[in-house]
């Protein structure tokens, strides 16, 4: 049997069609006389007391409230099952909300295993390395121009050594989980979740390094902008605006601790079939229909 005492059910603040969802599963909770908490409308500050008394959160959406369960969770090493209600739903566990029940029954009854995914930890520095903002990121880092379509030239630093000088729309930084999202979509190889490995993916690199690059387990990265710019650079977090540099100023990019946790209910070899069982079927859904005119 389970440990599990108390659960807490995040739908997305944004997506209205996942708040029923969430409530029929605190409906089913209470039949079982299980502590739990639902939050509709939430931010990551509102629901931080409670998720830290939380054995389980289970996230209902899509990939992006993955992300945003997994940046709250993470702080408090509380375990994430996700429950699709988006379009591909890599990160997520249970297929769609009809699937709940079961879910929940094979939970309360112990049969799950933890998955321990890397993090991100991504800290703007000025002088004297002082920081002056520190991120977290369960899929990647993006330091780009503040204008669309304007390349930025970044220098990059491995460990305290300078590796090279990319002149490119924008450097990706990934986590394993973040190379099956922008990183892949840029040509970038699919890391299993598992490693422990920054990856670095240039965005339509020009006259530089163009081959994606996976580091060393513990590496360091700092990526300064240099003074060839002539618009600021933006550093962007699982797809959010986190900062904009000013003078003077780099990004500090390493594994964060601690890891981001996710319930799994399928055996542990599940990732090339679920990734493969995602892209392929895409070639039927995506194919031209039969014109009518």
């Amino acid at each position: 049997m389970s440990d599990i005492r108390r659960i807490g059910v995040l739908a997305h603040p944004s997506r209205p069609d996942t708040h029923p969802v969430a409530r029929n599963i605190a409906a089913t909770l209470c039949q079982r006389g299980i502590e739990h908490w639902v939050y509709t409308d939430w931010n990551q500050g509102s629901v931080a007391p409670d998720v830290a008394c939380a054995d389980v959160v289970m996230a209902i959406g899509g990939d992006g409230a993955m992300l945003r369960a997994a940046r709250v969770c993470a702080e408090y090493e509380v375990p994430v099952l996700g429950i699709n209600m988006g379009w591909l739903g890599f990160l997520t566990e249970i297929e769609k909300p009809a699937d709940c029940e079961a879910g929940l029954e094979q939970l309360l009854a112990g049969d799950y295993w933890i998955e321990k995914r890397m993090m991100l930890q991504a800290a703007v520095l000025e002088e004297k390395r002082r920081v002056i903002g520190s991120f977290r990121a369960l899929n990647d880092v993006v330091i780009s121009g503040s204008v669309f379509g304007r390349m930025v030239q970044i220098a990059a630093y491995i460990d305290k050594h300078w590796a090279t000088t990319y002149n490119a729309d924008a450097l990706i930084l990934s986590t394993p989980t973040g190379s099956t999202a922008y990183a892949l979509a840029t040509g970038g190889p699919i890391l299993p979740p598992e490693l422990r490995n920054i990856l670095l993916v240039p965005m339509a690199p020009h006259l530089s390094m163009d081959r994606p690059i996976v580091l060393a387990q513990g590496a360091v990265v700092d990526i300064e902008p240099t003074r060839e710019n002539r618009h600021s650079v933006v550093l962007t977090v699982d797809g959010r605006v986190a900062a904009e540099l000013g003078e003077n100023q780099h990004i500090c990019v390493r594994s964060a601790e601690p890891q981001s946790l996710f319930v799994r209910l399928r055996d542990r070899n599940y990732f090339y079939r679920s990734l493969l069982d995602r892209m392929e079927p895409r070639i039927n859904r995506l194919a031209p229909r039969r014109m009518t005119f």
